[in-house]
């Protein structure tokens, strides 16, 4: 009963850090675009103002943070979570039967 309870805590904690490295990862993309764009937008002024040119990779990046986060906050991540426990559960019962 003991190791169970062990268990379940390690695959709670695992489950906890690998978030928590998603919304790390998250979070600093956004700030590097929040930072880095704004000079681009800066630099390209100062340079050439009759070609602008920032919002290419302002675009690009922000298509990029879009879809981080909606794999890190995500459509469907409950889904997805069901979905394992659903197979897992099906797998279980499968195993018991034969």
């Amino acid at each position: 009963m003991e190791t169970t309870s062990f268990n379940k805590e390690a695959h709670a904690y695992r489950k906890a850090s690998r978030r928590v490295k998603e919304l790390k990862g998250f979070y600093g993309n956004l700030t590097s675009y929040c930072l880095v764009i704004p000079f681009l937008v800066v630099l390209n002024l100062i340079t050439s103002p009759q070609h602008l040119w920032f919002y290419w990779p302002m675009l690009g990046w922000g298509v990029g943070i879009v879809a981080h986060g909606i794999s890190v906050f995500g459509i469907g991540k409950e889904w997805e979570e069901r979905k394992i426990r659903e197979l897992m559960d099906e797998d279980r019962k499968n195993t018991k039967t034969l």
